[in-house]
């Protein structure tokens, strides 16, 4: 890894914001009686999923879903449908404190709150021998993060972050074609995510969207960086400037962004959840069911012997003939094989914790996306380059 733990202080990004939450706890009855569980039950890894909000359900519907996971608990400050809780087998407690203490204490847990609760909830499971998955960002500030990477590694406790676009099929099949290849050395790279976020998506309960940790450098772009990380190694530099502010919140709502390798490729992107589009990366790939899949676009990346495009996962090149401008190109598809990226993501966690496979995105790789995308914001603020190692505090 590029980055090593002991990053300094100084680099705050903003105020930690620390939240404990100390509500009575709210037990809904399961849908079937409890019963003797049987020795396949026994083998199977305790999971609780900490926050119920959009994501948190589909984290909560997965495990529910997986065979070799049970889900033991739900907790959320915000009292849940019955109904949704019955059918989830499940129990709601309003805080950890009260999970922790119950019998329903979980071997893992799933964290889907808001980011600037992240750290204060993962330190709490981790002091209490509780494996993390925890949602992207790792953290809203570098030096939360290191804190949390440090804590889970003194307590020999599992932390993956949950980029899990790492585990889509388009870009397992890329990555695998990348690696072969297929298009030779990668020069460039070129991307898109553009949308339009409406506005109930900033009300409460998530009007913490309006502030500076709920812009899109931080919610989204960072799935982009951890994503260009996976496929081409680390970024060193940027340069972003900021899209027009339309909405009047804190939050950016977009930037052109220009980016450096440390391979020696270079990027572009372009970010903005302020305008209709049907290039990014759910529409592309049709991942989120929620989001109408167009199979637009959204990822070119151009090599010494042709280019790759997501998501069609079309390769262009000279084939057989000279590498020429005045020569054919002819087009190839990569294949790819069918998955779901949250069970994938599960299964992938449920074989760390019983040591059958190493975490493919660990806490350090959640944070060196979290300080890129720091970088990006300053390059916004100061309106200037950020080289990464600089940022970071170190020497060249």
């Amino acid at each position: 890894m590029w980055y090593p733990l002991d990053l300094p202080s100084l680099l705050l990004g903003g105020p930690k914001l620390f939240v404990r939450i100390q509500l009575s706890t709210t037990k809904v009855p399961l849908k079937q009686e409890a019963v003797a569980m049987t020795a396949a039950e026994r083998r199977r890894i305790r999971v609780a999923v900490i926050g119920l909000g959009f994501i948190g359900r589909r984290h909560a519907q997965t495990v529910f879903e997986e065979p070799l996971a049970l889900l033991v608990a739900v907790v959320d400050p915000i009292p849940r449908p019955t109904e949704l809780l019955s059918d989830l087998q499940v129990s709601q407690y309003t805080n950890v404190k009260d999970l922790l203490a119950s019998a329903d204490k979980p071997d893992c847990a799933i964290i889907s709150t808001p980011n600037d609760t992240h750290v204060s909830v993962g330190l709490e499971l981790i002091k209490a021998g509780v494996h993390l998955l925890v949602e992207k960002p790792i953290s809203t500030d570098i030096e939360s993060g290191r804190q949390l990477i440090e804590a889970a590694a003194k307590a020999n406790v599992k932390l993956l972050v949950g980029h899990h676009r790492r585990f889509n099929p388009y870009i397992i099949a890329a990555k695998r074609s990348l690696d072969s290849g297929a298009i030779g050395t990668v020069t460039a790279v070129s991307g898109l995510w553009l949308t339009y976020k409406p506005a109930d998506y900033f009300q409460a309960p998530t009007e913490w969207r309006q502030g500076s940790s709920g812009g899109v450098l931080l919610n989204n772009m960072i799935h982009e960086i951890d994503l260009l990380h996976h496929l081409f190694g680390p970024v060193v530099r940027v340069y972003a400037e900021k899209t027009a502010t339309r909405r009047g919140y804190v939050a950016e709502e977009g930037a052109a962004i220009t980016l450096k390798f440390a391979n020696g490729m270079v990027g572009t992107f372009l970010i903005c959840d302020n305008t209709p589009s049907p290039h990014n990366f759910e529409s592309g790939t049709g991942e989120n069911p929620l989001i109408p899949k167009t199979g637009r676009d959204f990822l070119r990346a151009f090599g010494s012997e042709g280019v790759l495009e997501l998501p069609t996962l079309a390769l262009w090149s000279h084939g057989n003939e000279e590498k020429s401008w005045f020569s054919n190109m002819t087009q190839t598809s990569v294949d790819v094989e069918q998955g779901t990226p949250f069970v994938l993501q599960l299964k992938h966690f449920l074989k760390v914790i019983e040591n059958e496979e190493e975490p493919l995105c660990t806490g350090a790789a959640g944070l060196q996306a979290l300080v890129v995308c720091e970088a990006l914001k300053m390059s916004v603020k100061e309106e200037k380059p950020i080289t990464i190692d600089e940022f970071a505090g170190f020497l060249p």
